[in-house]
């Protein structure tokens, strides 16, 4: 049985930073499935279309699997993937009753650290869209 692994975020300007961390995540376990946050979820500034993002992912080649999030919840997508591992990043967390789910579920959540002091809104105001 593979060893599933989900991860997600946003992804709106894909950098050096969110690459180390899919390939960490990507460690982890067998197979790689990276949820992109659905356009309603995304309220960044300078936000880009589901579907530009998925498409920029899928180009690195380190995912097995990039999906579109529900726009109900992140937990819908997690019963349907039914990963092993979730990987976090620095900076994210799951809300309280998606985590008490996770738990009941007995599913692991790694957080993985920064990698070095890169900022994606500041990317975005320079324009580094991939």
């Amino acid at each position: 049985m593979k060893k599933i692994v989900l991860c997600g975020g946003c992804f709106n300007v894909v950098h050096e930073g969110h690459e180390w961390f899919l390939k960490r995540a990507r460690a982890l376990g067998d197979c790689l499935i990276v949820v992109i946050a659905s356009d309603v979820h995304n309220k960044k500034p300078y936000a880009r279309p589901a579907s530009a993002r998925a498409r920029s992912l899928r180009m690195l080649g380190i995912a097995d699997k990039v999906i579109i999030g529900s726009s109900r919840s992140f937990f819908s997508t997690v019963s349907k993937v039914k990963p092993k591992i979730i990987a976090l990043g620095y900076d994210q967390t799951l809300p309280r009753d998606v985590a008490k789910k996770i738990e009941e579920l007995q599913i692991k959540v790694k957080r993985l650290p920064r990698y070095k002091r890169i900022s994606t809104s500041a990317l975005a105001k320079r324009g580094k869209n991939r």
